[in-house]
């Protein structure tokens, strides 16, 4: 075999593929480089293994993703994000079940189970402060006498060696016990009586001695005679699961950001998984949860914030400078839910979010609820509103009070003195919206027509804020009822006649309506 002891730069050179019966040399009698195949037979390699991944995850997702989540338990963001992948695929990930659990996760597919919809079983090795000597003791005491029945049978049964009070304080506090009793609370306050009284009944055991529980176990199960602490109340759901994000590293059973998500009023937000992939210095939403704060003193003496924010798809880091800080320090605790606004900063491949702004989630979907509920007026009274409100496009038609004979004066409204927009070099020029004009009857019962119009809009948006200046609005209508859909302001463009042509390509009535 040839070694190889120097190289240089060749520039570019013909290689060539060969096969040799014996010694595998590279160098050829006539000066010219063969090629080893390396770089063919690897990415030949990585080709089929792309195509095994494929096909497991399309035909096998449950216990393709079950093995994904197995296999990255070590990694809090990787778990996150494919446990936020699971509910896109409509996959419910279980939290930890005493008596179903094996170490690894575990795929229950709807086939198999007969449930309504797949699921996947959280391991117990993923549980914090549970061992591989714990998870062994607890799987061989359920195989040898089958589901436990309660906290006190567990630990009558299992050697409570391997088995210590760190131990089955966190599987209860993440709601490993859940199904046997959902008081979680209240399993905490029995558990120092209930090892007590377990090790005792070991002592006695290993000491040949029984007693009267021992003698009447075949009509009343021995477990039934350990203490019990006096009736206590829940823990509160928060605190619930600030416990599993403590034991777990990440929410399962819910989380604080999913009822804001689900009532889909924070308008424009994206995910964190969907920040990672933007470029450097994109203007974004995001709906998170801090989850830590760092304070900090710049050498001026002036006071900013490193932030860590997480939603269901993963975590991030933020930087709160100390103008911006100032403006939401009040809003900057541990655990709170905001709607952050800023850019996002990469560096090398990393990302974290320079934040520009911050509210309270509740306050953002209480001025949203209250927009909704605002009723519907002429459209020349919106006119303050275009410049500050963001309403979905895709938002369901409310009902209005207003009789169709009134629709035509709707769509094309009076007009009054025209407000004047003073450019940068002194000239005057009247405030432009396209207002969109769209039958219910056309629109199709999927998004396409909706996808087709923010297409165009973002074709026709100006990078430059300070360039756009006509606004986009849409009137949807039928027979009974009309509703006003107003796009958000960084949906602006800055050619009104170029943008009513996109539209007008695709079948669509529109026009520019000065105010």
């Amino acid at each position: 075999m040839v070694k190889i002891v120097s190289r240089k730069l060749a520039k570019t050179e013909n290689v060539y593929d060969i096969g040799v019966k014996k010694d595998h040399n590279f160098v050829l009698a006539n000066g010219l480089v063969a090629s080893n195949c390396f770089n063919k037979s690897h990415s030949t390699a990585y080709a089929y293994v792309a195509y095994q991944t494929a096909y497991l995850k399309a035909n096998y997702p449950v216990e393709y993703m079950a093995a994904l989540i197995t296999a990255n338990s070590g990694d809090q963001d990787k778990v996150q994000k494919y446990i936020a992948n699971c509910q896109k695929f409509n996959i419910e990930v279980e939290p930890p079940n005493i008596n179903r659990s094996e170490v690894d996760f575990t795929p229950l597919p709807k086939v198999a189970t007969g449930e309504t919809k797949d699921k996947i079983l959280f391991g117990l090795s993923a549980v914090k402060n549970v061992g591989e000597g714990a998870i062994e003791a607890i799987l061989k005491a359920r195989k040898e006498g089958g589901e436990f029945k309660s906290l006190a049978d567990l630990c009558d049964r299992v050697n409570l060696n391997a088995l210590n009070s760190r131990t089955l304080e966190s599987l209860i506090k993440c709601g490993a016990f859940d199904k046997i009793e959902l008081n979680r609370h209240q399993l905490i306050k029995d558990l120092e009586g209930v090892m007590k009284w377990a090790q005792d009944r070991n002592k006695d055991r290993d000491m040949g001695q029984l007693n009267l529980f021992d003698v009447a176990e075949a009509t009343m199960p021995a477990f039934d005679s350990a203490p019990k602490s006096s009736p206590v109340s829940d823990f509160p759901a928060k605190e619930k699961l600030q416990y599993e994000k403590e034991i777990l590293g990440f929410y399962v059973s819910d989380h604080p950001l999913k009822y804001a998500q689900e009532q889909n009023q924070i308008r424009d937000a994206i995910s964190i998984a969907q920040m990672k992939e933007k470029k450097s210095k994109s203007v974004i939403k995001l709906l998170v949860m801090l989850a830590g704060i760092k304070p900090h003193i710049t050498k001026k003496g002036d006071r900013m914030a490193f932030l860590q924010i997480e939603d269901m798809t993963g975590q991030v880091d933020a930087v709160v400078f100390p103008k911006i800080y100032e403006e939401i320090k009040d809003l900057l605790t541990e655990n709170a839910l905001l709607v952050l606004t800023g850019k996002v900063d990469k560096k090398d491949d990393e990302s974290q979010l320079l934040v520009d702004g911050a509210e309270a989630v509740e306050k953002v979907m209480a001025d949203a609820v209250e927009q909704q509920e605002k009723p519907f007026t002429e459209l020349d009274n919106y006119q303050n509103e275009l410049r500050n409100k963001e309403i979905e496009i895709n938002q369901p038609i409310a009902e209005v009070e207003k009789p169709i004979e009134q629709l035509e004066s709707q769509k094309n409204p009076p007009k009054k003195d025209p407000e004047l927009l003073i450019t940068e070099n002194g000239s005057a020029k009247q405030r432009q919206i396209i207002i969109l004009q769209i039958p219910v009857n056309i629109i199709p019962e999927n998004d396409s027509l909706f996808e087709q119009i923010q297409a165009i809009v973002e074709e026709q948006s100006s990078g430059d804020r300070e360039k756009a200046k006509v606004a986009i609005g849409a009137l949807i209508f039928d027979d009974k009822q009309q509703k006003l859909v107003q796009f958000g302001r960084q949906f602006w463009v800055e050619d009104g006649e170029k943008t009513i042509n996109s539209f007008k390509a695709i079948r669509l009535e529109a026009e520019i309506i000065s105010y």
